[in-house]
């Protein structure tokens, strides 16, 4: 049996509904029939958030027990997708995460929650883990020894835009072609796609729960960490990337290495970094006797990446920041700003007398005469807006948009470039062409103005 057909009249609470996995929750338990309400610290952050209005909004904090008790009041599943990792020290960390497990217990114990739901990570059955990975298993362990039904997801690297962990591989490849790693890029990692880590999320609201435990999910492939980089150069259009393994790199030295590359905080590429010294696999397949698999099976580590990476591909760096998001592996604008696709962009602008309405009856034909032979039109939509991709072969895609809206009496046309560089060359290009595009743009912009106004 489905959530879809278990969830009517039940409410969910979801906490962490600002960050990664719990902004992509909860419109998706919107959808499968849940009354949803989400736990924030403050509130305002939820500002501009497509669902937002759709939900409730408690304020509350896992770490002031009090404060939990009216959130948690006729809740039947509560979703714990709260980690600590990247602030304070590691004891203030472990301290924090602990008290805050214990306080979601204990309140969900007294309010008569039905049951939690926890997401934790992968990591070997025995041995010394990190403090992120040992940490996030006691959370586990505190929920699990509750009285309370609880359901531990163990989950390892999860692939979409705005994870952390798939952000590290998307930085990491397209700025190195050649780089120095430590050597755990050769550890086993099974990927899961960021649609089927919410499907199981979703589904173990209401599945048949023989006993509070954990269940290891993962995708269908299990591969080396440095293969997973070559693959998304692979399907993000770069060369194979070389990676010479040196044993003196220790995480700590890593980790400033990383946040010297990339733009990922420091204190959250540390507790990535140190985690990735592990085997990162299912141990186990019994999370299939509750809960069925995806309708279509699990998404391969190529595809999800490939799903990950199609705003390049539509051009669109904003198409998916308003309306309901459209698939669990696009960008959410309460994502981090080191999140997603590095997008170049270039604005320019003129304002005409004729009115908007006129402008836009005029400017499809106006950008086929006026504008240059290099694009083609991609899109015209209702809106009367025209998107033009480059044809001109360049280390990155290129579109250019031509917007029209109302300024005063008159009319304002917006030309807007956006340029996905592909690795550093095309990081490189959009730097050294900045005299031509700017002469070329100007140049474009005027012909399609001097075509609107013969028209």
């Amino acid at each position: 049996m489905t959530a879809n057909s278990n969830a009517h009249s039940r409410r969910a609470l979801v906490t962490g509904a600002t960050g990664y996995l719990g902004g992509r929750l909860a419109p998706r338990l919107l959808d499968a029939g849940f009354t949803v309400r989400v736990l924030a610290r403050n509130p305002d952050k939820l500002q501009g958030v497509p669902w937002a209005d759709d939900v409730e909004i408690a304020r509350g904090d896992l770490g002031d027990r009090d404060s939990l008790k009216e959130a948690f009041a006729d809740v039947d599943v509560v979703y714990y997708l709260v980690h600590s990792m990247g602030s304070g020290g590691h004891d203030d960390f472990k301290k924090t995460e602990r008290e805050s497990a214990e306080n979601v217990a204990a309140v969900a114990s007294e309010v008569g929650v039905s049951r939690i739901v926890y997401l934790g990570g992968l990591h070997p059955e025995s041995g010394e883990l990190s403090e992120h990975l040992e940490s996030r298993a006691e959370v586990g362990r505190i929920l699990i020894e509750s009285d309370v039904p609880t359901l531990v997801l163990q989950a390892g690297v999860v692939i979409g835009a705005g994870s952390a962990s798939f952000e590290m591989i998307r930085h990491l490849t397209n700025r190195l072609p050649v780089m120095t790693t430590p050597r755990w890029v050769h550890n086993k990692i099974q990927p899961i796609a960021v649609r089927d880590i919410l499907h199981y999320l979703i589904e173990s609201a209401t599945a048949e729960l023989p006993e509070s435990r954990t269940y290891d999910v993962g995708g269908p492939d299990v591969m080396e960490y440095g293969e997973m980089m070559n693959i998304y150069a692979d399907v993000a259009g770069l060369r194979k990337r070389q990676m010479v393994v040196l044993p003196v790199l220790t995480p700590r030295l890593a980790g400033h290495w990383i946040g010297l590359v990339t733009p990922i905080p420091r204190g959250l590429a540390m507790p990535l970094i140190e985690s990735l010294q592990y085997d990162a696999i299912a141990h186990e397949t019994d999370i299939d006797a509750i809960v069925a698999q995806p309708e279509g099976g699990l998404t391969p580590y190529r595809d999800s990446v490939r799903l990950a990476l199609r705003t390049i591909d539509d051009g669109e760096p904003e198409s998916t920041w308003s309306g309901t998001v459209s698939a669990p592996s696009d960008p959410l604008p309460s994502d981090p700003d080191w999140a997603g696709e590095t997008v170049f962009t270039d604005v320019r602008s003129v304002y005409l007398g004729s009115g908007p309405d006129e402008i836009r009856r005029r400017l499809r034909d106006a950008v086929k005469t006026g504008g240059s032979k290099n694009w083609r039109i991609d899109d015209d939509g209702e809106s009367g807006d025209v998107r033009l991709r480059s044809t001109v072969a360049v280390p990155g895609n290129a579109w250019v948009q031509y917007t029209v809206g109302s300024a005063g009496g008159g009319t304002k046309l917006e030309q807007r470039v956006d340029f996905f560089p592909r690795g550093l060359a095309g990081r490189a290009f959009w730097y050294a062409s900045l005299p031509a595009r700017k002469v070329i743009a100007g140049r474009q912009l005027r012909a399609v103005v001097a075509q609107v106004d013969r028209a």
